[in-house]
């Protein structure tokens, strides 16, 4: 009979609960998109390139979350690897299972459609799995184990929290009716809106994790502005891979990125507070 090391099994239960705390926070962050029609229908009618890209650009990003947390304590290039190789496993199972227990996904349908709408919800499902260990684990669970992001480390993670909160409302027709409905004046409110907040929360609200402003207007200019740029950015992308700037005008789809923006600022801002 072969023993095995006390250590080694305790390494094991360890990864478990790490990989059952991973499936947590792919449910937790995700159902919000498995329950949207929208995303169903984006995983039928997009265009497979556009998928594709969607895909292309979420390796990274989920790749950059795994070496700033990841769902294990396990740290160092080929382990934060493994772990984004996971964390897209449990988004593509998570996402598989709930969409046939929704009876969004048939057991018949064709493969293109079936494919589509799991793929699109795998990536939002892995950045869950990979921040389940920061938002889940108990008080204490991993003391002294974070990293010190670089400053374009900080603006990876706001470009990360953009993006998550972006996808929850990205695909959904009232960004498009919110933008048409709003006028200049609006639009220029809600830009103002969106940059006060993002500063605001990050160096004002006292949240634990928040930033440090000695000099607040230099922390206005080396973050706020670079921030909200990003948040921008990455509406414009997401709006691009949904086709949602497809057949519009410029000044209709910039006032669909400036409303857009305004959550996507929310979560730039509360990057730090999610890794």
């Amino acid at each position: 009979m072969v023993s095995v090391p006390y250590s080694d099994m305790a390494m094991e239960r360890g990864y478990l609960r790490d990989l059952s705390r991973a499936f947590a926070g792919a449910l937790l962050f995700n159902i919000p998109l498995l329950m949207t029609m929208e995303m169903w229908e984006q995983g039928v009618t997009m265009d497979r390139w556009r998928l594709l890209l969607f895909m292309l650009a979420g390796l990274p990003l989920l790749y950059g979350i795994s070496y700033y947390a990841g769902f294990s304590k396990r740290r160092g290039f080929v382990n934060d690897v493994l772990d984004t190789a996971v964390a897209l496993a449990v988004g593509f199972t998570t996402s598989s299972a709930l969409l046939l227990l929704f009876g969004v996904v048939e057991w018949n349908a064709p493969p293109r459609e079936a494919i589509g709408m799991v793929t699109l919800q795998a990536i939002p499902g892995a950045m869950g799995a990979l921040l389940a260990r920061r938002q889940l684990a108990g008080t204490g669970a991993d003391e002294g184990d974070e990293d010190t992001a670089s400053y374009m480390g900080e603006l990876f993670l706001m470009a990360a929290g953009a993006l998550f909160f972006a996808l929850n409302v990205a695909p959904t027709e009232e960004m498009i009716l919110i933008a048409y409905k709003a006028s200049p004046l609006h639009i220029l409110a809600l830009l103002i809106v969106s940059i006060t907040l993002l500063h605001l929360i990050v160096f004002r609200a006292g949240f634990a994790g928040q930033e440090e402003a000695d000099r607040p207007v230099t922390a206005f200019f080396h973050f706020t502005v670079p921030g909200y740029a990003i948040a921008l950015s990455v509406s414009l992308f997401a709006l691009f891979v949904f086709g949602r700037t497809d057949g519009h005008a410029v000044q209709g789809f910039v006032q669909t990125m400036i409303v857009l923006g305004f959550p996507a600022s929310i979560g730039a801002a509360a990057a730090r507070l999610l890794v």
